[in-house]
């Protein structure tokens, strides 16, 4: 066998459950520190980064996680193949895919696949265990490690090693499972070592007993690499990885094959399965207290004190308990039933506690998200937008508000006046007993005021003082013209009639002998007619002119039949006049928001036309904006092109609402559970993303940009970002 190269494989899966409540959701044990400098995750990339002719880091995770190992990679500047598995289905279909992945690579490379969340505080000696094992490896050998027992532990397994060959390596004559305490002491007093989890082998030899023992594991991990599809720093396995029955690799393989081996190791490890084991690797005080964060112990003793960021905890006496208090909730625990904290955990989960799974950090539920965002919305952003944002001198509304609610000299955008009516139009439609009507009201008389070029269309820019910078009368802005008078019928009168006067002018004016609409210069663009789609939906449920529903059927029809790439189901941003995409660089972009917001739109006019090929559409939409989700951020970025390679790395907050009102109107429209719960973990990902642009400390305001780091960029929140966020909050409350 020829010498391939050297490829961890980092095994993310498990939720340490024991370990509650610092392990849980999106952050389990394997991204904790337990009082150390380092995550357990970032230790383990540490330990196998160092190791002799190394190709290759791979890490397996799920999609929950993809966000926490990538954070730990930036972190330690290492480059990794992420590989995002679409459903948890154990370690035999990991250990498949990555055997899949990594023989693709390398015919004969060689895989280390270790445990993501071990203790093993000597890298070195771990790195002369593997390399010891190679050499069998490269024979065809399934090698182990197996820790040579400091006591009798029944929370591990155990291997019965048979006869010692030179290497020191033995082959593996009995796996046995987590034992009773009487028989864990009589295996120890035998020469039984504790199974480490951790395996050195050839990709090939893990496929062929895959094969050989489980051939439909074998089957799913290799389909779900050959339909494997890139994303933003990660590679997200096929669907054929949901196929893979549930099994560890211990029993998928390691009990059955006669290829297995054990390298007997005496360097210290733990599994770190249980507040005990965290208690016996921490520092501890003269009477054996280890204290983790903020947190003093007085007249007790053999305790372990764990203290959350921003939580204090003080015990007085007490003997051998784990304290451990996250911000939302806390447990007590004698350590010598540490064990038993999975059994809380289940109680827990049966009695519907949103602690027992939730994330520490951002909305653990939609319901939670609903209420909310809606306070949010209805006692904080529409009030605050309905006076600062309003200039009455200038007439109608400002352009952007600083964190002092204070609005900055600049320039005026003619869209911000329709959008901002349209907002408070749907704010009366949702219930908001503020001053709603005036507020629509400002708006058109400022549109009238400072917009007018007095042919019935519009200006699209004037100066800080209200003289024209641009008379160009665009088609976009139009678009929310008719939009706020579809939801300002009893505050506008003859709002019907006017905006079918001005639907009449964009139609001589920018109509395109070959269907649709161009922009100003001729520009055939995919945005205006999107918009347009949007306030034709919105007259027809609001309005009577059969019009209405002609204009948003010829508009559906032209996305589905024309800009609609028929391959990857996208919807590009540029077009020629025969509405093929544009030649080079334009036709290729993509904006993941544009997807999600066409998608949306798609799926309403599926229910008002009674159209399937149009919620078929927006699935796939979907799909193609889920391709803009980078995990580092836990958001959707701006700019991709069409082979996913990210154009605009920054992500603005519209997008993100974009992707939630989608997740929640396909919710809505699931064929299935499975679906279903796809789309309200979608939802959910995306309520977060929006929360993280709205300030806490300045209710009804939000940062606009994150640039690629995490960080945001320091600017007023622009006005007009409040139309996306209102419907998103208003699909919110009517999806769940």
């Amino acid at each position: 066998m020829g010498m391939g190269l050297i490829y961890p494989v980092i095994m993310c899966g498990g939720a340490g459950t024991r370990l509650w409540p610092t392990s849980r959701g999106a952050k389990p044990k394997q991204f904790q520190k337990f009082g150390a400098d380092k995550t357990l995750f970032a230790a383990a990339i540490e330990r196998v980064s160092l190791l002799a002719s190394l190709a290759r880091l791979v890490v397996v995770a799920g999609e929950d996680h993809a966000r926490a190992v990538l954070a730990d990679l930036r972190t330690l500047g290492v480059e990794a193949d992420v590989l995002l598995e679409p459903q948890a289905r154990d370690s035999a279909a990991a250990i498949a895919a990555a055997a899949a992945w990594v023989q693709r690579l390398d015919p004969n490379g060689v895989m280390v696949i270790v445990a993501s969340d071990h203790h093993i505080p000597d890298a070195q000696d771990f790195r002369d265990a593997i390399n010891a094992c190679i050499p069998a490896a490269r024979e065809g050998a399934i090698v182990t490690l197996g820790v040579r027992p400091t006591e009798a532990n029944s929370a591990y397994g155990y291997i019965r090693p048979g006869a010692s060959q030179e290497s020191g390596i033995a082959a593996v004559a009995e796996f046995k499972e987590k034992p009773a305490p009487d028989i864990a002491a009589s295996y120890v007093a035998e020469g039984y070592l504790w199974n480490s989890g951790n395996f050195v082998a050839t990709a090939a030899t893990f496929l062929d007993e895959l094969r050989a023992c489980e051939p439909e594991i074998a089957a799913a991990g290799l389909a779900s690499v050959e339909t494997a599809q890139p994303a933003i720093g990660v590679w997200r396995l096929g669907n054929a990885f949901c196929a893979a029955p549930r099994k560890s690799i211990d029993f998928a393989v390691m009990e059955r094959t006669n290829r297995a081996c054990v390298l007997p190791v005496s360097f210290a490890w733990s599994d770190l399965g249980a507040w005990d084991a965290i208690h016996a690797i921490s520092v501890q005080d003269s009477q054996a207290n280890a204290v983790l964060g903020q947190a003093v112990v007085k007249n007790g003793a053999g305790n372990l004190i764990l203290a959350a960021d921003g939580v204090a905890v003080a015990i007085s006496g007490g003997r051998d308990l784990a304290v451990i208090a996250e911000r939302d909730a806390v447990l007590v625990a004698d350590l010598n039933q540490a064990q038993s904290v999975k059994a809380l955990v289940e109680h827990m989960r049966r009695s519907d506690w949103p602690q027992a799974n939730g994330v520490l950090d951002g909305y653990a539920s939609l319901t939670t998200a609903r209420e909310t965002l809606r306070n949010w919305l209805f006692y904080s952003a529409l009030p605050f937008w309905a006076s600062m944002g309003v200039d009455r001198g200038f007439g109608g509304f400002v352009e952007a508000l600083d964190l002092d609610g204070a609005a900055p000299p600049t320039r005026r955008r003619m869209r911000v006046q329709p959008r901002q009516s349209f907002v408070f139009g749907r704010a009366g439609a949702m219930g908001w007993a503020g001053p709603w009507r005036v507020a629509i009201e400002i708006g058109f008389e400022g549109l009238a005021q400072r917009f007018s070029r007095g042919d019935g269309l519009y200006r699209t820019l004037v100066d800080v003082d209200g003289q024209a910078l641009e008379e160009t009368a665009y088609l976009y802005d139009h678009a929310f013209v008719l939009l706020a008078l579809a939801w300002s019928s009893g505050v506008m009168d003859n709002a019907e009639a006017k905006a079918l006067s001005l639907l009449d002018q964009l139609t001589e004016t920018f109509t395109h002998d070959r269907g649709g609409f161009s922009e100003v210069d001729n520009a055939f663009l995919s945005n205006p007619h999107m918009h347009l789609l949007e306030a034709a939906m919105a007259w027809v449920e609001n309005g009577a002119s059969p019009r209405w529903r002609g204009l948003a059927e010829n508009l559906a029809r032209l996305a589905l039949e024309q800009l609609i790439d028929p391959q990857s189901g996208a919807i590009g941003e540029h077009y020629r006049a025969d509405w093929q995409p544009a030649p080079g660089p334009a036709g290729a972009l993509l904006e993941p928001g544009h997807q999600f917001e066409w998608a949306w739109l798609l799926a309403r006019w599926a229910r008002l036309g009674s159209d399937e090929a149009a919620l078929h559409a927006a699935r796939r939409l979907f799909a193609a904006g889920e391709r803009g989700f980078d995990p580092a951020r836990g958001v959707i970025v701006m700019q991709i092109d069409k082979s996913n390679a990210v154009i605009d790395p920054i992500a603005r907050l519209w997008p993100q609402t974009e992707w939630l009102k989608a997740a929640l109107i396909l919710m809505e429209e699931s064929r299935d559970g499975g679906e279903r719960g796809f789309y309200e973990k979608q939802a959910l990902a995306a309520v977060n993303a929006v929360d993280a642009f709205l300030l806490k400390n300045r209710p009804g305001l939000w940062r606009d940009k994150m640039t690629p780091d995490g960080g945001f960029v320091e600017e007023p929140a622009p006005a007009s970002t409040l139309y996306h966020l209102i419907e998103a909050i208003r699909q919110l409350m009517a999806s769940v």
